[in-house]
């Protein structure tokens, strides 16, 4: 699963919601961008996610989207240049 967000940072408020957005997607998942996170999910995680990311945004100002890589997700991601992300399955050991 990717999760992308763009959240209105116009105020104090806005910014307070940004921060939460983003520490909520670190429990599910890796940040592979300023507002992209690749989380491995099923089902049941990806329902609580959402309802927990949107209780934290103003939906008039700020959006969330979620988009389903499927199965074969390694074949249909290609990066090209800095930050190559972390694989979220393998061991975290540097």
């Amino acid at each position: 699963m990717l999760i992308t967000y763009d959240v209105s940072t116009i105020s104090d408020g806005g910014k307070r919601r940004l921060r939460k957005v983003a520490k909520k997607c670190e429990d599910f998942g890796v940040r592979v961008q300023n507002s992209v996170f690749e989380c491995i999910v099923d089902a049941t995680q990806l329902k609580i996610l959402e309802i927990e990311l949107k209780k934290i945004i103003n939906p008039a100002v700020d959006s969330l989207r979620f988009y389903k890589l499927g199965n074969n997700y390694k074949n249909k991601v290609k990066h090209v240049g800095a930050k190559e992300s972390l694989n979220v399955e393998g061991p975290l050991i540097f």
